[in-house]
């Protein structure tokens, strides 16, 4: 089947799979060939079916290149699963299989934000482990991605070690789950906002899902990533993996990470974040000297006026 026009699915019409993941607010299962899945609320009731509706169409109204990018970042609502009216859940895509790894049992697992935050454990030795410069550019991928999300009018709310998946292969890539949390600016929510313990933003109700929580949650990720600590928080003192940055980046992580510490309205912007850990550094430029006003003769206007009639007749009158 196809999801891509968003139009409304009817739920009579899925034949479902295996159930692959469940949370709070609902179960994933495989459908048809399991390139798709199929996120079914648990209790429809409390689903704002038309701000899921939203979502859809948030993507639909996306240009090619801009829609293939957000299926690149995130397994966003394709469009809405109904029954008599009411929305029961969506459709979306798998994960990229690069962001899944393989237990020693044989299963398949999402290599999920966790895996990066926290020191390698025996449970989970397959789990690929990134270089220091993999890390820098994992880190700065889900900033850019956050980045993105904001510049498209998009709120993310929860983020956290569950929901941001990633890859070093074939290039160090992440991808947002859980994005029928996601909200336009000022829109509302498909669901009550989720909340994670250890993610919130202390200034903030963790009912609250705005640009400002997001930076917040903004820090804690990059932070998180790059000091590979799962609690790390601004705070404290900020201690990068060795390798992962050079001096000017450490400087800059560590300016920005205390940043986020501050009142609301003074977190540092997910761009900032990028330009930190970028490889290229900001060059401070001098201001231009303005030029030199040329000398007035002001002989000229302020001397004694000679006025004389002037003949406006033409000749031969």
């Amino acid at each position: 089947m196809s999801a891509e026009d968003g139009a409304d699915v009817a739920r009579a019409s899925l034949t479902l799979g295996e159930q692959v993941g469940s949370g709070g607010q609902g179960e994933v299962h495989a459908i048809d060939d399991g390139s798709l899945l199929y996120k079914k609320y648990k209790d429809p009731s409390k689903v704002n079916g038309n701000a899921l509706a939203d979502l859809v169409a948030f993507r639909q109204g996306l240009g090619h290149a801009d829609r293939t990018r957000l299926d690149a970042l995130a397994a966003w609502p394709l469009c809405r699963v109904v029954e008599g009216g009411r929305a029961l859940g969506f459709l979306m895509r798998r994960a990229p299989s690069p962001m899944t790894w393989r237990t020693a049992t044989g299963a398949r697992k999402l290599l999920e934000l966790q895996y990066l935050t926290r020191p390698p454990k025996v449970a989970w030795q397959e789990v690929p482990q990134p270089s220091p410069e993999q890390r820098r550019a994992l880190a700065s991928a889900c900033v850019e991605a956050i980045s993105w999300f904001h510049d498209s009018g998009l709120v993310i709310g929860d983020i956290s070690q569950a929901n941001v998946l990633w890859s070093l292969t074939p290039e160090t890539a992440v991808h947002f789950l859980d994005c029928d949390g996601f909200r336009r600016v000022g829109r509302e929510a498909v669901q009550a906002q989720a909340a994670t313990p250890d993610w919130n933003d202390p200034l903030a109700p963790s009912t609250e899902a705005s640009v400002d929580t997001d930076a917040y949650k903004t820090a804690l990720t990059a932070g998180r990533i790059l000091a590979r600590e799962p609690y790390a928080r601004p705070d404290q003192e900020f201690r990068p993996v060795a390798g992962c940055l050079n001096e000017r980046q450490s400087a800059a992580a560590r300016r920005l990470f205390a940043q986020a510490a501050g009142e609301r309205g003074t977190r540092p912007r997910p761009s900032e974040w990028l330009t930190a850990l970028s490889d290229r550094g900001t060059i401070a430029l001098t201001a231009a000297a303005p030029r030199p006003r040329p000398a007035i003769d002001h002989t000229v206007v302020d001397g004694v006026r000679n006025r004389t009639p002037i003949n406006l007749r033409t000749l031969g009158q």
